[in-house]
């Protein structure tokens, strides 16, 4: 082989080598990045990773939510009216967030059984359902719309109560 042939074949090795290892960095840092979404009856069937960026969805169940008066440490359970999840949370939480509305908080799930959530993002609507929990919940065997009456069905109890408390 000649020199300049064989200089030829060692620049193009080098640049693929370079390649394939630029391709294989970024792979690895977009795997550590992705938040994958587990529904409730996700996380209790043990589905979800532990101490693993992830996040979940589903309405606040009702009388859950408990705010310790000294700090903005919040605990309230996830619900999709199959399974319950709790989550801890210290921070400022969003203005929509109420008991009965719907909400997706981004955490690590704790070995003991409960999500440490680094941010809480509220829903405006108690119908709306991300269509990831839809399919979760249709995976699983129940049907989104039985789960959205009842969330409805909550929402109107909340009202109920709240209005009856500021008169």
């Amino acid at each position: 082989m000649r020199p300049k042939r064989k200089q030829k074949l060692f620049m193009a090795l080098g640049l693929v080598s370079l390649a394939a290892i630029a391709v294989g960095l970024t792979l690895y840092a977009l795997r550590a990045n992705i938040n994958l979404f587990f529904s409730p009856i996700q996380i209790v069937a043990g589905d979800a990773p532990f101490e693993r960026q992830l996040r979940a969805g589903g309405m606040v169940k009702e009388g859950s939510v408990r705010r310790n008066p000294d700090s903005l440490d919040v605990e309230f359970t996830v619900t999709d009216y199959v399974e319950d999840v709790r989550v801890h949370y210290s921070g400022i939480l969003p203005d929509l967030f109420r008991e009965g509305q719907g909400v997706v908080v981004v955490g690590q799930l704790q070995r003991d059984g409960y999500i440490k959530a680094d941010q809480v993002l509220a829903r405006h609507d108690e119908n709306y359902m991300p269509p990831e929990v839809s399919e979760a919940l249709e995976a699983a065997g129940y049907s989104p719309a039985d789960y959205q009456a009842k969330a409805a069905e909550v929402a109107e109890r909340i009202e109920a109560r709240d209005g009856a408390s500021q008169n």
